[in-house]
């Protein structure tokens, strides 16, 4: 069993995969059609075929998408009202895949999961994968619509965008929808050996280079995506990344959000920025993000929202801006935010660089340890919540007296400088991840790197 239907490729034989699109069938399927769609990494395709072999063997029809983003595929699903597979390792290295699971309703939740797990499936001594058919060209071409109809046909009229393909699922798509917005759009980075982009951790690498190409180009924007195309990655006309969880607040607020629901890794400006009526903080996932999106939907929230502090935006209900409608789509989506950001520049006649200016002065920065298992983790976290001391030896020792201690997801700490830090295993590898928060960019930076190195000589 494969934790989060994710894991080595070499774990992820035809019969391991064949077995989990069996078993989500079974836990949370429904109808007699699916759509199923993949991401650039070398191994998806086949993954994809071996999914396909399940589903024809229990009778169902198979509306293959091909290589699409995420959320185009979940779209996609949604105008046919039928469930979604899609094999995609998100951000994760290439020698790793993943296969997720959407239901009618939308993206399944903690308990589907469990159930899959624990599904009982036959599974034939011998599967025969079928060579995958042509795309259906519509869930290209709804996901474009579904954007040039809510921004309209002009909005980047005049504007010259940089998108950073690397090996991201969404190059074409995206070039497609900017152009079709009325940008000029310029390539870069292109390239066909897969490279996992994480909007959290930025590499050192992808920041030097989008400052190169700024200031060898003239572009207004720069703009890329993690392999799934589920987490943006938007840059300056200077080349300088935006935080995630700042792209989220700037983006709730372009569409009129009135509550929005975030996870505690993400930035406190959205409280302190006094846009919202309600800021709800929940674990870290999609899924605790869609449940608090729902709760405030419970309670009468107009306008509901959700992001996480790697980019990825979640819209929780329909929203209509300037007469067009945009319909709800609750699960991680790169492309609104990206838009929504080239939009707002446009209306306030101001760069990229500026539209944080009325933002409070929060910073954060995030990265990793790779190659620590999580159970190592864990065991550290468990440690440091029994020992504030010693949690902020490691965590923080010059940021003064510990004022709150989160355990929501990990372990967060608050200190009395207003600095705040935070552990916690990643949900989807071998990492264990910080995150830190300050009122410069400089001290969130050195805040979580040199967090990380004491931790890392603690471990040893």
């Amino acid at each position: 069993c494969l934790p989060e239907g994710r894991g080595l490729v070499t774990q992820m034989s035809d019969r391991v995969c064949y077995g989990y699109a069996a078993a989500f069938w079974q836990a949370a399927g429904s109808g007699n059609r699916v759509v199923l769609g993949h991401d650039l990494r070398p191994s998806s395709p086949q993954i994809a075929a071996a999914c396909v072999a399940a589903f024809h063997d229990l009778g169902l029809e198979v509306v293959y998408a091909g290589a699409l983003p995420t959320p185009a595929l979940a779209y996609f699903a949604t105008t046919l009202k039928v469930p979604a597979v899609i094999v995609t390792g998100s951000h994760i290295p290439f020698d790793r895949n993943g296969i997720k699971f959407y239901r009618i309703e939308g993206e399944i939740t903690k308990a589907d999961e469990a159930a899959i797990k624990h599904a009982e499936v036959d599974i034939p001594d011998t599967i025969n994968l079928s060579p995958l058919p042509l795309p259906e060209v519509k869930a290209r071409q709804s996901y474009v619509a579904r954007h040039v109809d809510f921004f309209g046909s002009a909005a980047l009229a005049g504007m010259r965008v940089a998108i950073y393909e690397h090996s991201s699922v969404a190059r074409e798509v995206l070039r497609t929808m900017l152009e079709s917005l009325g940008a000029e759009v310029l390539s870069l980075g292109r390239t066909d050996t897969f490279v996992p982009i994480d909007t959290e951790a930025v590499r050192a690498e992808d920041v030097a280079q989008a400052r190169q190409w700024a200031a060898e180009q003239d572009f207004d924007a720069i703009l890329s995506t993690d392999g799934d195309a589920d987490r943006p990655l938007i840059g300056d006309e200077q080349g300088n990344w935006f935080r995630g969880d700042v792209v989220g607040i700037l983006c709730a607020q372009f569409i009129g959000a009135d509550v929005i629901v975030t996870p505690v890794s993400s930035n406190t400006a959205a409280e302190k920025s006094g846009l919202f009526k309600k800021v709800l903080r929940t674990r870290i996932g999609s899924p605790y993000v869609i449940a608090g999106m729902e709760e405030a939907l419970s309670e009468g929230a107009h306008v509901v929202a959700g992001y996480e502090a790697n980019g990825g935006f979640l819209l929780g209900s329909d929203v209509v801006r300037s007469g067009r409608k945009m319909t709800a789509l609750p699960t991680r989506d790169a492309v609104l935010p990206m838009l929504a950001m080239l939009c707002m520049a446009r209306e306030r006649n101001c760069k990229l660089s500026e539209l944080t200016e009325g933002l409070p002065k929060r910073y954060t920065h995030s990265d990793r340890i790779q190659g620590i298992p999580t159970e190592k983790s864990r065991d550290l976290i468990a440690r440091l919540e029994q020992d504030s001391e010693q949690a902020k030896a490691i965590m923080a020792p010059d940021a003064g007296k510990v004022v709150l201690v989160d355990m929501t997801d990990g372990l967060r700490i608050e200190f009395s400088s207003g600095d705040v830090v935070h552990l916690r295993p990643s949900g989807n590898a071998p990492e264990l991840r910080c995150y830190a928060e300050a009122g410069s960019d400089a001290q969130a930076s050195s805040l979580c790197e040199s967090c990380l190195v004491r931790v890392s000589e603690y471990t040893r």
